[in-house]
């Protein structure tokens, strides 16, 4: 696990000068007027994360070229939009902490945490405009079109207990594997590189995504997750992810009945998320999760080898470990 964290630290520091060009636009266009709104955006960039998507996008230029001012405004549009939908989700999901840390809704309300989102959406368009590159542009509108309705796929697979494998994929590619796909075709866009190239990067950042999401999900079945949300929390809200949606589908013992019913209750007691916890961990579902993301792993590894710049697919092959394996 050291050497996973130092991994994803070595590539941090290799591209240091990028990052904080990146942190200053997105401080600067996130400046305003209004006093309360810096007071809320001051305190929110204090608490950023490791910032992997705007890392794909830095490392997916210099993949194929060298990263230019357009290359940093593409990276601060996709973190930017990325924020907006956390802040709109915690909204939707009311969550009061997020990793640890009190969310925009908790610390002031509803009202003010989709006003500051839409302010991030605002500002990831008008620097997507600056790079003056339609195809980049565009991505940013597709990625916000497609995050939206990956949302709303997972609200009606929870409400109408649309329990299958390749509904629940299809579901995480559009709310989280896009992201990942959006960040390195603008990466590539903006040091114009060929669509073929392009094509494949795009593939591999599907498959990390994908792999990001799964792992996201195993978290939920844990007590000690490190990402500041209540064991079964999925659960609670009705979404029913990829550990336990495998045990309901291959699960043969007279206790899949009951499980059955139990997952598709409207509202679930502690007690009950603890019971369906155990069924999908008992019967293999987080072995089964692993599985999945080792499959997809392989496919995206063996897509790193149509790139001469080892030094960057090296990278990008050490970013898809920690997300495997990550804590947090």
């Amino acid at each position: 696990m050291r050497s996973i964290m130092s991994a994803l630290k070595e590539i941090q520091q290799l591209i240091a000068p990028e990052l904080q060009a990146l942190n200053e636009l997105i401080a600067c266009t996130l400046n305003s007027s209004n006093e309360l709104m810096n007071r809320i955006v001051d305190n929110y960039l204090r608490t950023k994360g490791k910032q992997i998507r705007p890392i794909l996008v830095i490392l997916s230029a210099k993949l194929f070229g060298d990263v230019n001012e357009n290359v940093i405004r593409a990276a601060a549009a996709v973190e930017l939009l990325h924020n907006a939908s956390l802040i709109h989700d915690d909204v939707v999901d009311e969550t009061k902490i997020r990793r640890n840390e009190p969310t925009i809704n908790g610390i002031w309300d509803n009202h003010i945490a989709v006003l500051v989102g839409d302010f991030f959406v605002s500002s990831s368009l008008q620097l997507a405009i600056k790079t003056g590159d339609i195809r980049i542009i565009n991505a940013i509108a597709k990625l916000g079109k497609l995050l939206s309705i990956g949302e709303l796929d997972q609200i009606y697979c929870a409400r109408f207990h649309n329990l299958t494998e390749p509904a629940y994929m299809q579901n995480i590619e559009r709310k989280t594997a896009s992201l990942f796909m959006a960040c390195v075709e603008m990466g590539g866009y903006a040091v114009n590189t060929s669509n073929e190239d392009i094509a494949h990067i795009s593939e591999f950042a599907r498959l990390l995504g994908l792999c990001f999401q799964i792992k996201d999900d195993i978290f939920d079945y844990y007590e000690d997750n490190g990402i500041g949300k209540p064991t079964g929390n999925d659960l609670r809200e009705g979404k029913i992810t990829l550990p336990l949606l495998h045990v309901l589908s291959t699960d043969n013992s007279p206790q899949k009945a009951d499980m059955q019913i139990l997952s598709q209750q409207e509202e679930l007691s502690t007690d009950d998320i603890a019971r369906l916890i155990d069924y999908a961990k008992s019967n293999g579902g987080i072995d089964y999760a692993y599985a999945k993301m080792e499959s997809l792993r392989n496919q995206a590894t063996q897509i790193l080898n149509n790139f001469s710049n080892k030094e960057i697919t090296n990278h990008l092959a050490n970013i898809l470990d920690y997300t495997i394996h990550r804590q947090a």
